[in-house]
C-alpha cells in the first residue's frame, strides 16, 4: 500500500491561505499546523500577562502584543503566534500588510501539557535565531512556575526559575517586573487540560 507524498507550501502560499482562514495555523518548513484551543487557565495567564505589561509599558518605547500577532523567525522558516510578544521602538514587518512581526524583544509562551516539549525544545532553538530577541519567558499553566531565559552579551542564555507566588520575574530588556501572584491571579489549575497536575 503506497502513501501519498506530502504537499509542501511556500511561505507565500501559506500566507495566502492563512490570511483567508477562520482559524490560525503555524508554518514550518513547508507545512501548516493548525492551532488548537487553549485551556481556561492558559487563557487567564495570557490575559494577566498582557494586563501587567500593558500597565507597566504604556508610557515607554515598548508595547505588548497579543497572540494574534504573527512572528516570522528568520532564517528558520517558522511563522508562529506566540502567546505574548513585546516589541520595542519601531516595529519591523515583512511586506506591507503589517501582520508579520520581525523584531520581537520578548516572547512569552504559556506552557500546556501538549505544547511544553515543543516550546522548550525546537521552538526555543528557532527563536534563538532572532537577533532582536533578548528574553524568552515560559509560564506553566499546570502549576506555579515561570522560567526566564535571558540572552547574555556573549550569546549564552541565562535561566532564572521561580516557583512561588511571592517571586517576581524581571524583564530587564523592557524594564518590566512581573509578580507570579499577578500572573496567576484568578487562575484555577483544575480548569487546565485533562490530566494536568496541580502543585
Amino acid at each position: 500500500m503506497s502513501t501519498q507524498p506530502k504537499t509542501y507550501l511556500t511561505p507565500g502560499q501559506y500566507l495566502e491561505i492563512e490570511r483567508k482562514a477562520e482559524f490560525k495555523s503555524e508554518y514550518y518548513r513547508g507545512e501548516m499546523f493548525a492551532m488548537s484551543g487553549a485551556s481556561y487557565a492558559h487563557i487567564g495567564i495570557v490575559a494577566n500577562a498582557m494586563r501587567e505589561l500593558g500597565q507597566q509599558l504604556r508610557r515607554g518605547p515598548c508595547r505588548p502584543l497579543s497572540n494574534d500577532m504573527r512572528v516570522r523567525v528568520t532564517p528558520a522558516g517558522l511563522y508562529t503566534y506566540p502567546d505574548v510578544v513585546v516589541v520595542c521602538g519601531e516595529p519591523q514587518f515583512a511586506g506591507d500588510t503589517f501582520d508579520i512581526l520581525l523584531n520581537p524583544t520578548v516572547i512569552i509562551e504559556v506552557l500546556s501539557e501538549s505544547t511544553e516539549a515543543y516550546d522548550r525544545g525546537l521552538k526555543f532553538a528557532l527563536y534563538r535565531s532572532l537577533e532582536s530577541l533578548a528574553e524568552y519567558l515560559l509560564i506553566s499553566s499546570q502549576r506555579v512556575s515561570a522560567e526566564l531565559f535571558s540572552r547574555q552579551a556573549d550569546g549564552r542564555w541565562l535561566l532564572t526559575a521561580c516557583t512561588r507566588l511571592e517571586d517576581s520575574i524581571d524583564l530587564q530588556s523592557v524594564d518590566a517586573h512581573l509578580l507570579l501572584a499577578d500572573l496567576y491571579e484568578k487562575v484555577d489549575f483544575f480548569t487546565s487540560e485533562p490530566g494536568a497536575r496541580t502543585p
